[in-house]
């Protein structure tokens, strides 16, 4: 018996320099560096983890870093935007915090949005690269719910800091399908406006896709794009009974992998955007201490070319990034 998502477990992007994503992500978001690993496709590139401390499913969002890569373009179908949770409050500090670095704000003068979007309030920005990323104002309430401790030991005041993820936006080639494809995985609809329709899980953190119907081109998969979005499954036996389902449905799915912090499979559906099932965790790939990760994590299939492996990939500097 299949049961609901609880919501979204991560999502990945890619980007170019691995330093780079390091000094944005943990130096101006404030978020920890759960874990540097690599693509399992591509061994030598990196992929780093980066979330709430125990890099809790629903905080935590990935990177491939492919330094010879091509820039992508966003459109259809991708994910178009991933959003963080932040208390309500936080946003003017963040309006300014991302000014200070240089980070251009959509939107008039850098205010954080007033927009007919479900009473939120949204600063929109995009990462050093192109990423198309966004801070979503929460009620004390929703950030309760959450129940995620923000990375205490990073720049961002405890007050303001990202509390995980909010959710997706994505882009498809057939927004019915994608609606069919998230109410089957357990998502339900919740409301809409005239160019977006909210469907949210049943779970506290990480539960909002917003499927966007409205016109544009298609995309290139590069960097500055975003990869995948992946939900939340509770057991690898679970795994196995969506293949099923997806396979009878004559969706396009892999077979299911070991992930060495998960086991995982792979969905693209009718409308184009891929969906990863990821089962849960304590972490999904955190280190065992309070500090940034700084070695690298390797999955013992992959020990053997460690030395090959660290010979090629960069060494990244994991500073004490000072508050601004």
């Amino acid at each position: 018996m299949l049961t609901d998502t609880p919501g979204i477990h991560h999502v990945t992007g890619i980007v170019g320099d691995a330093q780079q994503a390091v000094d944005f992500y943990v130096g101006t978001l404030g978020l920890a560096l759960d874990t540097q690993t690599v693509n399992f496709e591509d061994i030598l590139q990196h992929h780093l983890y980066f979330g709430d401390a125990a890099g809790t499913p629903g905080t935590v969002f990935t990177v491939f870093a492919d330094p010879h890569g091509d820039p992508g373009r966003v459109g259809k179908p991708q994910v178009e935007r991933v959003s963080f949770l932040v208390p309500d409050g936080s946003l003017e500090y963040w309006r300014d915090r991302l000014r200070e670095h240089d980070i251009a704000l959509e939107g008039e003068d850098g205010e954080p949005l007033e927009r007919e979007r479900f009473d939120e309030r949204v600063l929109r920005f995009e990462d050093p690269v192109g990423t198309r990323l966004e801070l979503v104002g929460g009620s004390p309430a929703e950030i309760e719910a959450a129940a995620v401790e923000p990375w205490t030991a990073g720049p961002i005041p405890d007050d303001a800091a990202i509390r995980g993820l909010h959710g997706v936006s994505a882009l498809s080639v057939n927004p019915y399908a994608t609606a069919s494809t998230l109410e089957t995985l357990g998502f339900e609809y919740e409301a809409e406006t005239d160019e977006r329709v909210r469907y949210r899980a049943p779970c506290d953190r990480a539960t909002v896709v917003d499927v966007l119907d409205r016109e544009a081109s298609f995309g290139r998969e590069g960097i500055g794009t975003h990869h995948h979005v992946a939900v939340r499954v509770e057991e690898e036996d679970d795994l196995y009974e969506w293949r099923k389902l997806f396979d009878e449905r004559g969706y396009d799915v892999s077979r299911v992998k070991d992930r060495h912090f998960f086991h995982s499979l792979y969905v693209r559906e009718p409308g184009g955007v891929l969906f990863e099932l990821a089962t849960e965790t304590d972490g999904v790939a955190a280190n065992d201490t309070a500090e940034p990760s700084t070695s690298l994590s390797l999955p013992e299939w992959f020990e053997r070319d460690r030395d090959l492996i660290e010979s090629q990939l960069p060494e990244l500097a994991i500073s004490d990034f000072d508050s601004a």
